[in-house]
């Protein structure tokens, strides 16, 4: 009864910390969101007033690359950097990198890059919460959680997926393992941060799948072929966009040039086609592809101006472009395999994420949260798929590898990391 009796009370002192840890992480990281995509907003309703202004994104491209290389060259890693410090803790991450991502990613999308938004809500979760180190006095171990929790509280409150976001934090860093030490302070912080923006009067964009099929034999064979083209896509663009950065930082020396060129490249392409169709976030294309038939050149068309734009420098996240890829690729396949285009673009959403980040479950229950359960079938079907066809490629260099199942022997277990409960628990003892 003793050994019980202590047990709980430990559990009750670790939910009483981490309870409050969370809520300060979700405060931060929540109005940090919020402020973003304030900000978006008023930065593309500018852009699409004034389309000349993507004439100046050359100049924007520059500007920001010279400030990264001044003041930003320790936080230019971005969500690889929050990466690391999760697996190998030395220093806090300074907390420039929140400000330095965010006004660099409103300027991107201000004068038209192609760029997302989660990267920039994931670094400043992260490096918001990473400022409570010293506060909190954590321990290496807990510090490892603290970034996790920041990583699902910026996830969570940016796409209004709280229980996406807290697994995301999860599940993010090693390919194939998730982390459960953590799991109350990415859920605790992941829930009360989509809260706070809430709060604070953000409103995300909803999706209608209005019809989900039968699950038949027919359907889930064809499911299965969907995902198999969505995790073809999510390795195409994450070894595109690895490539060109290579190319570029092999090929121009000067980092402030790169953008200058991808931006050229970017603000030419745009004139020659005559549309910015696939410029910025491209939320009111997402949403066409939930209602009408649109043509496979439009995802084509999203991943090269994206790959165009991150592989040249541009801040911002992968996220919403893979978002956009992925519905409008769904949309385009649903005739060839006789399936509703809602529900292949609402699939397609979520499994070319979770090719191209390594991150199945929390694309499945994204798409739980945002298109409701009935999807859900279809959806696990081709976020697994996507993850297994898309191999090791992946978005986050810094993402740890382990063994896909094909690749492993039947007598082969993967051994789990234990260091961070031992330091945990080595806390708490004390």
């Amino acid at each position: 009864m003793k050994a019980h009796l202590d047990s709980f009370v430990l559990a009750v002192r670790y939910l009483a910390r981490w309870s409050l840890i969370s809520l300060l992480v979700a405060i931060l990281a929540g109005t940090a969101s919020a402020l973003f995509l304030f900000s978006l907003d008023a930065a593309t309703a500018y852009r699409e007033q004034h389309p000349w202004i993507i004439w100046l994104l050359p100049l924007a491209g520059f500007a920001v690359g010279w400030i990264y290389l001044r003041w930003g060259s320790s936080v230019e890693a971005g969500n690889n950097l929050l990466i690391d410090e999760i697996h190998d803790p030395k220093n806090v991450v300074p907390l420039r990198m929140a400000p330095l991502v965010l006004g660099g990613t409103v300027i991107s999308h201000l004068f038209g890059a192609s760029v997302g938004r989660e990267g920039t809500a994931v670094q400043m979760g992260g490096t918001l919460a990473d400022q409570l180190t010293k506060v909190a006095k954590l321990a290496p171990g807990e510090r490892r959680i603290l970034l996790m929790a920041g990583i699902s509280a910026g996830f969570a409150s940016v796409f209004g997926t709280p229980l996406a976001g807290a697994i995301f934090g999860l599940e993010v860093l090693v390919i194939g393992r998730m982390r459960y030490e953590a799991i109350f302070p990415c859920i605790a912080a992941a829930i009360l941060a989509d809260q706070v923006g809430l709060a604070w009067g953000v409103h995300h964009a909803h999706y209608a799948v209005a019809a989900v099929p039968p699950l038949t034999a027919w359907t889930i064979a064809a499911i299965l072929a969907a995902g198999v083209a969505f995790g073809l896509a999510g390795m195409l663009f994450a070894r595109a966009t690895h490539a060109l950065s290579a190319f570029m930082k092999r090929r121009v020396a000067y980092a402030p040039l790169r953008p200058l060129i991808g931006g050229t490249v970017v603000a030419c392409a745009v004139w020659a086609l005559g549309t910015q169709r696939y410029v910025g976030l491209g939320i009111p294309v997402i949403v066409e592809a939930f209602t009408q038939p649109l043509p496979v050149w439009d995802a084509l068309g999203k991943l090269a101006f994206t790959v165009a734009s991150l592989g040249t420098g541009f801040k911002g996240g992968e996220v919403t472009p893979l978002f956009y890829i992925g519905a409008t690729l769904g949309n385009a396949l649903a005739p060839l395999l006789d399936l509703p285009f809602p529900l292949l673009a609402g699939v397609g959403f979520v499994a070319v994420f979770a090719g191209a980040a390594n991150t199945p479950l929390a694309s499945t229950v994204m798409a739980l949260e945002l298109f409701g359960p009935a999807i859900g079938p279809y959806a696990a079907l081709a976020c697994v798929v996507a993850y297994l066809c898309s191999g090791h490629a992946g978005i986050y260099r810094a993402q740890r590898g382990s063994k896909l199942p094909f690749n492993a022997r039947r007598d082969e277990y993967p051994k789990v990391d234990q260091s961070v409960g031992q330091d945990v628990n080595q806390r708490v003892d004390r």
